[in-house]
């Protein structure tokens, strides 16, 4: 009899906390409802992706705390996750049980767990607590339900910090940096029996606060209590400035009202893009990608002012929104341009803030990987730069164009060009200013220069080709601002790809400093783990095609069309020519393979749409649809390799759509093949671009012919001023390629240079 009533509590307490989810189920599907955050959580080999729960953008967010998802324990409850796919800052653990067992953070087995992107809801099975939660942007509200008739607790752990608990009010900080903190202030809907710490394994009622590792408070419930909800607010400013968002975003402590506004903040965001046609999957898969596109970055804005780890101080943020945790070197390629379409204002802010950075870290260096707590300066290159001219060509405005030219040029010339280090520029980057490319060890050599990460080594070819790139992004800012001399200067370093390019091979080919090509190499598995002596995370196949700015060129050095798409098909059927396990032994990152091509990899995302510039559009057409049938699935391995906040999955966007961009900074979209039937875009202003794939299916995956704005499209790619004001691309689709459309005019390169 006893069991019976105890299920008959679960049901009604998990039907009590889901009756506003579930009532949703029942109605006309909204774009929210096809986001799966669990597509991914499983990974091919290394990070999965992590189910966000948060707002657009918005700086509260969680993830179960778990070690994997195949696990089935949680570590205590995340109040808030600072950077990108980190763990929380401050954890709460609901307990029940005997005082002198308690720990800092209670681990549960847990089960019935479900998420959105606005809600978590989960049930501690071995404690028969049903737990519910809701985000607003810088405040949450969590919900217990306790089905066992014991003393309940809650228990709060600062893991490197302060807690303090007065009467139904706990605050504290937590260090997550040298100069950052984490503060909170939080509210229970029952005011405590008992406040007290943990000290030494049991509680300490007599004493209401603690500082130190682990500082953990106490907080002692009426016997019998059957829900107890708490209210809480985050910020990098000060616990006052806590419970201010607090008070701002949540009245109450009504989960249910949290939980609505963030179902109607997300559907906002989402509805940017309305889609029709294709499978539930496709739609799911899309949307799933698009939501993952509204992780990063994070305003951290706090009613008009903001903490910056970029110099440790607050500042007012005059009205604009102050932007960070954002890895470019993953993002530029096709978040940032996702973003220039569906929200030119965001995108405005965000550099505005990056370039507030450089001028709070005292050397004005644009940064590339800007988190919550400073830049982390990770991977190779300067891409900020290209976050700058894309978004300028497509005609967003609202930051200062000539400051953002000094930011990305200081960056460049005056600090290192070595990966993963921030340094001054020294004898490396004097190598390549004069020589034009970054130079190799010769077999055998030991490191020469201090500054080189002993783990990530120079990178060269990455460093070489990455860098060519950024200076004709920079050469382009130049020519906006009547920079001729300086343009034409970097117009001429960005063919600096051609010095370690091998015209035997027709690879890029690491040299040593005396203008030798490295001997003996295997363009397959070559240079050390992670390929780090001469590439970066991928092989050589990979970057052979690194040259997003010069298409073109990179086609003639090859030998012409025939050659060049030759190259392509033979990357896609080259053998691994190992074992699996050997070859990702060496190569980790570079899975999701397609011959040696690597889906799980961002160097890898236009490589697909470069049949367009040969002659062969109908190959790229019929890449694009087998990678996506073949590597993003709405299930939990759906995704082939780490998901950088968007990195990978504005790929999944724009490729579905049926365009991309290759070149950021080009003002210009390659065309590949659209899976939905029909896409409408917002653009902002009243403007709508619509795209109509008539006849589209998984097996019409080839276009018969094409019109833009009404007027015959006979080319494999589209200028942005062609939509910029709202446009119809309208396609036939069907089975058989039709090898003649879209092979009259090639998409556009770089300028070419007065040799």
């Amino acid at each position: 009899m006893k069991a019976s009533k105890i299920n008959i509590r679960v049901i009604a307490g998990f039907l009590l906390l889901s009756g506003f989810f579930v009532s949703h189920a029942t109605e006309r599907k909204e774009p929210v409802d096809y986001v799966n955050p669990y597509m991914g959580n499983i990974s091919h080999l290394l990070v999965p992706t992590y189910p966000t729960v948060q707002l657009p953008n918005a700086m509260m967010r969680i993830f179960p705390s778990r070690g994997d998802f195949t696990g089935d324990r949680l570590n205590g409850l995340p109040l808030m996750v600072t950077n990108h796919r980190r763990g929380s800052g401050f954890l709460v653990s609901p307990y029940q049980g005997a005082e002198t067992a308690m720990t800092p953070t209670v681990s549960h087995s847990y089960d019935r767990e479900k998420i959105t992107p606005y809600s978590y809801q989960v049930y501690l099975d071995d404690a028969n607590i049903q737990i519910g939660f809701a985000p607003s942007v810088q405040s949450a509200i969590y919900s217990f339900q306790f089905e066992n008739r014991e003393t309940p607790y809650l228990l709060f752990c600062s893991r490197n910090g302060e807690i303090r608990s007065e009467g139904n009010r706990i605050s504290g900080y937590q260090q997550i940096a040298n100069n950052t903190r984490l503060y909170i202030y939080a509210e229970t809907d029952q005011v405590p029996v008992k406040n007290g710490i943990l000290k030494e394994g049991q509680p300490d009622f007599d004493q209401p606060a603690m500082e130190g590792r682990n500082a953990t408070a106490v907080l002692s419930f009426r016997e019998g209590s059957e829900q107890i909800r708490i209210r809480y607010g985050v910020s990098l400013i000060s616990v006052e400035q806590a419970k201010n968002n607090l008070n701002r975003d949540i009245q109450g402590y009504h989960l249910d009202v949290v939980a609505q506004k963030g179902r109607e903040s997300w559907n906002k965001a989402l509805n940017k893009i309305r889609i029709e046609g294709g499978t539930e999957d496709d739609k799911a898969v899309f949307y799933t990608s698009l939501y993952r596109c509204f992780e990063r970055p994070v305003c951290i804005s706090e009613d008009g002012q903001y903490f910056s780890a970029y110099d440790g101080k607050v500042h007012t943020d005059n009205g604009r929104p102050f932007y960070t945790d954002d890895w470019i070197w993953d993002t530029y390629r096709a978040t940032h341009p996702l973003r220039v379409l569906i929200d030119g204002e965001v995108q405005s802010d965000i550099i505005h803030s990056y370039l507030l950075m450089a001028e709070q870290k005292g050397t004005n260096w644009m940064p590339t990987f800007p988190e919550v707590t400073g830049d982390a300066h990770c991977m190779n290159s300067n891409h900020g730069v290209s976050m700058v001219i894309d978004a300028y060509r497509k005609g967003v405005r609202g930051f200062d164009l000539t400051k953002a030219y000094q930011a990305c040029q200081d960056a460049m010339e005056k600090k290192s060009l070595i990966p993963w280090v921030e340094v001054p520029a020294g004898v490396l980057d004097d190598f390549y200013r004069e020589k034009g490319y970054f130079p190799a060890l010769k077999p055998g050599q030991k490191e020469t220069v201090a500054n080189v990460h002993s783990w990530e080594k120079r990178q060269p070819i990455a460093v070489t080709l990455g860098t060519a790139y950024d200076q004709w992004c920079l050469s382009q800012i130049a020519l906006e601002l009547g920079k001729e001399k300086e343009a034409d200067y970097y117009l001429h370093c960005s063919y600096n790809y051609r010095n370690v390019f091998h015209p035997e091979t027709g690879f890029f080919h690491p040299k040593d400093e005396e203008g030798q090509f490295i001997p003996d190499l295997d363009y397959r598995y070559s240079g050390g783990l992670g390929a780090r002596d001469y590439y970066d995370e991928n092989n050589g196949y990979i970057y052979r095609w690194d040259v997003q700015h010069n298409i073109g060129d990179l086609v003639a050095l090859m030998g012409g069309d025939e050659k060049f798409c030759a190259a392509l098909d033979q990357m896609f059927n080259e053998p691994l020519g190992k074992s699996k396990w050997e070859f990702y032994a060496t190569l980790p990152d570079h899975t999701g393979n397609v011959g040696q091509f690597s889906m799980a990899n961002e160097p890898s995302l236009h490589i697909p749409y470069l049949y367009n510039y040969a002659g062969q559009p109908w190959k790229t057409q019929k890449r694009i649809r087998t990678l996506l049938d073949q590597w993003f699935r709405n299930d939990l391995m759906g995704v082939p390799g780490d998901e950088d906040g968007g990195g990978m999955s504005a790929f999944v966007v724009f490729s579905q759509m049926g365009f991309y961009p290759v070149t950021p900074g080009s003002p210009t979209y390659n065309i590949g093949s659209p899976l939905f039937t029909g896409v409408k875009m917002d653009l902002g202003n009243g403007k709508t671009l619509e795209i109509k794939a008539h006849n589209a299916s998984s097996e019409n995956k080839y276009i018969q012919s094409a019109h833009l704005n009404g007027q015959p499209l006979n080319q494999a790619w589209f200028n942005h001023a062609d939509i910029a004001q709202g446009g119809l691309l309208e396609f036939e689709m069907g089975p058989v390629a039709n090898k003649s459309w879209g092979t009259t005019l090639p998409p556009p390169s770089a300028a070419p240079i007065n040799e």
